[in-house]
């Protein structure tokens, strides 16, 4: 069962997310990933986040450029954390995503991580330490990644 659902707004930004799975799987994290737009596919982002939770999802990433709705759309149908990642798929780029991602409105937040690969990998990050508040094997799973850091 998915402890993460990772979601894209475009299937173009698979590249990116990539780098999300890779950190994921590293750490033996259950996940699944989607497909769906704010924009072009609200109704199916607004019954995926509906269902989420009584799916064993416990923390959802989302990927999106330009406006970047898509986390702000997630958390507006849930009160899971929503982690987002914002994506240079734009002129202006991924400027307008970062701002969109961490301008959220006071009760609905969404965590924001850096532009492209980078945020995309410490978004599989920050899930990690959020999971490993209640699940040990991920919780040292991080934590020798962590440690591994160190000695490198």
């Amino acid at each position: 069962m998915p402890q993460v659902g990772v979601i894209m707004g475009s299937s173009s930004d698979e590249s990116v997310v990539q780098e999300t799975v890779n950190i994921l799987e590293q750490m033996k994290i259950d996940y699944e990933v989607r497909v769906m737009s704010a924009h072009r596919t609200p109704d199916k982002v607004r019954e995926y986040a509906l269902q989420a939770r009584e799916r064993g999802i416990q923390v959802l990433i989302a990927a999106a450029g330009g406006s970047a709705a898509l986390g702000g759309t997630l958390a507006a149908w849930t009160t899971l954390p929503v982690i987002g990642i914002p994506l240079a798929s734009s002129e202006l780029k991924g400027m307008d995503a970062l701002l969109a991602t961490a301008q959220m409105p006071p009760g609905i937040p969404v965590a924001c991580m850096a532009v492209g690969a980078w945020g995309a990998r410490n978004a599989a990050y920050y899930a990690a330490e959020i999971l490993g508040l209640h699940d040990e094997q991920v919780r040292q799973a991080y934590e020798d990644y962590r440690r591994e850091l160190r000695e490198r």
